[in-house]
């Protein structure tokens, strides 16, 4: 395999935007997803969230589809949620998810911006925090379907 250096931030949400990430346990849920990337030869740099929602900074191969991985990591993480006497209330990830992509020198920037999540939502909400990454990327939200169930 060549040499690569794939960056990318996603987003992904509750269904329903309900609060059924309870902070308490969060972390055995991104120790999952850690261990999920790990045996997908992926690099899990940071992973944080809200009660609604959670982001993640990635790299994966160039061989393996963005899209897939994310759609398989959902499935496999809502059975595993599903499972879990810790999250009683999860009934599954929202259809959609976000992905942007970045250069090694956002790193810090992002990793700090998703490290930072429960500083940064005490001011903004969910809403208003994914319309703000869809205008730096320059994306209209008025044809974004990411809060559709």
């Amino acid at each position: 395999m060549s040499l690569h250096y794939l960056l990318y931030h996603t987003v992904f949400r509750t269904k329903g935007s309900m609060l059924t990430i309870n902070e308490e346990h969060e972390r055995e849920l991104f120790g999952y997803i850690n261990g999920f990337c790990t045996n997908k030869n992926c690099k899990l740099f940071r992973v944080n969230g809200m009660p609604d929602h959670i982001h993640l900074l990635l790299s994966i191969p160039p061989d393996q589809s963005i899209s897939q991985f994310i759609q398989v990591l959902k499935a496999e993480s809502s059975k595993w949620l599903k499972l879990s006497p810790s999250f009683p209330h999860f009934i599954g990830w929202a259809n959609g998810f976000a992905v942007f992509s970045y250069a090694r020198r956002d790193y810090d920037t992002v990793r700090n911006y998703i490290m930072n999540q429960k500083i940064h939502h005490k001011s903004i909400n969910f809403k208003e925090e994914y319309n703000s990454l869809l205008a730096e990327f320059g994306i209209d939200s008025s044809k974004d379907r990411f809060f559709e169930d």
